[in-house]
Protein backbone atom coordinates (compact mmCIF):
# COMPACT_ATOMS: atom_id res chain seq x y z
CA UNK A 1 0.00 0.00 0.00
CA UNK A 2 1.83 2.85 -0.87
CA UNK A 3 0.13 6.24 0.76
CA UNK A 4 -0.34 9.23 -1.42
CA UNK A 5 2.85 11.73 0.50
CA UNK A 6 2.08 15.41 -1.75
CA UNK A 7 -0.70 17.53 0.96
CA UNK A 8 -3.43 19.22 -1.08
CA UNK A 9 -2.83 22.98 -2.23
CA UNK A 10 -5.38 25.60 -1.91
CA UNK A 11 -6.44 28.11 0.29
CA UNK A 12 -9.99 30.24 0.94
CA UNK A 13 -9.99 31.85 -2.53
CA UNK A 14 -9.51 28.93 -4.69
CA UNK A 15 -12.65 28.58 -6.50
CA UNK A 16 -12.24 25.17 -8.33
CA UNK A 17 -10.74 22.22 -7.59
CA UNK A 18 -9.07 20.07 -9.53
CA UNK A 19 -8.77 16.54 -9.23
CA UNK A 20 -5.99 13.58 -10.11
CA UNK A 21 -6.05 10.59 -9.74
CA UNK A 22 -2.91 8.90 -7.95
CA UNK A 23 0.67 10.80 -8.11
CA UNK A 24 2.98 9.02 -10.47
CA UNK A 25 6.34 7.73 -9.74
CA UNK A 26 8.33 11.11 -10.82
CA UNK A 27 5.48 12.93 -8.71
CA UNK A 28 6.29 11.09 -5.73
CA UNK A 29 9.67 11.21 -6.47
CA UNK A 30 9.51 15.26 -7.05
CA UNK A 31 7.30 15.54 -4.10
CA UNK A 32 4.85 17.59 -6.25
CA UNK A 33 1.53 17.27 -8.48
CA UNK A 34 2.28 16.10 -12.52
CA UNK A 35 6.07 16.10 -11.98
CA UNK A 36 6.70 13.52 -14.96
CA UNK A 37 8.31 15.86 -17.67
CA UNK A 38 6.09 14.47 -20.46
CA UNK A 39 3.08 15.21 -18.07
CA UNK A 40 0.85 18.20 -20.40
CA UNK A 41 -1.06 19.69 -17.05
CA UNK A 42 1.76 22.51 -16.78
CA UNK A 43 1.73 23.41 -19.63
CA UNK A 44 -1.96 23.06 -20.42
CA UNK A 45 -3.19 24.73 -17.84
CA UNK A 46 -0.24 27.65 -18.46
CA UNK A 47 -2.17 28.14 -22.01
CA UNK A 48 -5.74 28.01 -20.67
CA UNK A 49 -5.02 31.05 -18.68
CA UNK A 50 -2.83 32.60 -20.84
CA UNK A 51 0.68 32.69 -18.32
CA UNK A 52 3.96 31.46 -18.59
CA UNK A 53 4.79 28.07 -17.37
CA UNK A 54 5.63 27.66 -14.08
CA UNK A 55 8.95 25.74 -13.51
CA UNK A 56 9.69 24.99 -9.90
CA UNK A 57 7.43 23.66 -7.28
CA UNK A 58 7.12 26.94 -5.59
CA UNK A 59 6.05 28.20 -8.73
CA UNK A 60 3.27 26.10 -9.67
CA UNK A 61 2.12 26.57 -6.45
CA UNK A 62 1.88 30.07 -6.72
CA UNK A 63 0.08 29.50 -9.81
CA UNK A 64 -2.10 27.49 -8.53
CA UNK A 65 -3.46 29.90 -5.91
CA UNK A 66 -3.11 33.09 -8.02
CA UNK A 67 -5.60 31.50 -10.77
CA UNK A 68 -8.15 30.22 -8.20
CA UNK A 69 -7.39 26.76 -8.42
CA UNK A 70 -7.01 24.12 -5.54
CA UNK A 71 -5.23 20.76 -6.43
CA UNK A 72 -5.55 17.42 -5.26
CA UNK A 73 -5.81 13.64 -6.31
CA UNK A 74 -9.15 11.41 -5.79
CA UNK A 75 -7.22 8.70 -4.00
CA UNK A 76 -5.24 9.01 -0.78
CA UNK A 77 -3.37 5.20 -0.61
CA UNK A 78 -3.63 2.15 -3.14
CA UNK A 79 -2.00 -0.44 -4.31
CA UNK A 80 -0.34 0.43 -7.74
CA UNK A 81 2.19 -0.88 -9.87
CA UNK A 82 4.29 1.98 -11.52
CA UNK A 83 2.47 5.33 -12.71
CA UNK A 84 -0.12 2.81 -14.17
CA UNK A 85 -3.80 4.02 -13.53
CA UNK A 86 -5.17 0.75 -14.90
CA UNK A 87 -2.97 -1.36 -12.09
CA UNK A 88 -4.57 0.13 -8.86
CA UNK A 89 -6.12 -1.52 -6.48
CA UNK A 90 -7.42 -1.40 -2.58
CA UNK A 91 -7.97 2.49 -3.59
CA UNK A 92 -9.06 4.78 -0.32
CA UNK A 93 -10.43 8.17 -1.47
CA UNK A 94 -8.83 11.29 0.30
CA UNK A 95 -11.22 13.22 2.38
CA UNK A 96 -11.91 16.14 0.04
CA UNK A 97 -13.84 18.03 2.42
CA UNK A 98 -11.05 19.39 3.95
CA UNK A 99 -10.64 21.85 1.18
CA UNK A 100 -14.53 21.64 0.01
CA UNK A 101 -15.04 23.32 3.99
CA UNK A 102 -12.35 26.01 3.81
CA UNK A 103 -12.66 27.15 0.19
CA UNK A 104 -15.76 28.44 -2.05
CA UNK A 105 -15.39 25.59 -4.26
CA UNK A 106 -17.50 26.63 -7.43
CA UNK A 107 -16.88 23.89 -9.54
CA UNK A 108 -14.98 20.57 -9.36
CA UNK A 109 -12.64 18.81 -12.15
CA UNK A 110 -11.06 15.37 -12.69
CA UNK A 111 -8.14 15.06 -14.75
CA UNK A 112 -8.82 11.72 -16.79
CA UNK A 113 -11.34 9.30 -16.33
CA UNK A 114 -9.62 7.04 -13.53
CA UNK A 115 -10.02 10.24 -11.71
CA UNK A 116 -13.79 10.44 -12.46
CA UNK A 117 -14.79 6.53 -11.92
CA UNK A 118 -12.79 6.86 -8.38
CA UNK A 119 -14.45 10.22 -7.61
CA UNK A 120 -17.92 9.00 -8.83
CA UNK A 121 -17.29 5.51 -6.30
CA UNK A 122 -16.11 7.03 -3.60
CA UNK A 123 -16.61 11.26 -3.19
CA UNK A 124 -19.50 12.37 -5.13
CA UNK A 125 -22.56 11.20 -3.20
CA UNK A 126 -20.88 12.23 0.20
CA UNK A 127 -19.82 15.59 -0.90
CA UNK A 128 -23.36 15.79 -2.86
CA UNK A 129 -21.28 17.10 -5.77
CA UNK A 130 -21.07 15.87 -9.74
CA UNK A 131 -17.32 16.83 -11.33
CA UNK A 132 -16.33 18.16 -14.90
CA UNK A 133 -14.46 15.18 -16.68
CA UNK A 134 -11.45 16.54 -18.41
CA UNK A 135 -9.12 14.85 -20.27
CA UNK A 136 -6.09 13.32 -19.34
CA UNK A 137 -2.98 15.29 -19.40
CA UNK A 138 -1.09 12.28 -19.19
CA UNK A 139 1.51 10.98 -21.76
CA UNK A 140 -0.25 7.44 -22.03
CA UNK A 141 -3.32 9.82 -23.43
CA UNK A 142 -1.94 10.17 -26.64
CA UNK A 143 -5.22 10.43 -28.60
CA UNK A 144 -5.37 13.82 -27.28
CA UNK A 145 -2.95 16.11 -28.75
CA UNK A 146 -1.84 19.39 -27.00
CA UNK A 147 -4.22 21.43 -28.85
CA UNK A 148 -6.86 19.35 -28.00
CA UNK A 149 -6.59 18.48 -24.73
CA UNK A 150 -6.08 23.32 -24.65
CA UNK A 151 -9.31 23.59 -26.07
CA UNK A 152 -10.92 20.64 -23.93
CA UNK A 153 -9.36 22.29 -20.50
CA UNK A 154 -10.99 26.04 -21.79
CA UNK A 155 -14.08 24.78 -19.42
CA UNK A 156 -12.60 25.82 -16.69
CA UNK A 157 -14.62 28.68 -15.02
CA UNK A 158 -13.36 30.30 -11.80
Amino acid sequence: MINHPIPPVYDDNSRILILGSFPSVASREAEFFYGHKQNRFWRVLAAVFDTDLPETTEEKKIFLIKHGIALWDVIGSCDITGSSDSSIKNAVPNDVSMILDNADIKNIYVNGKTALNYYNKYIRDKVNRDAVYLPSTSPANAAWSYEKLINAWKVIDI
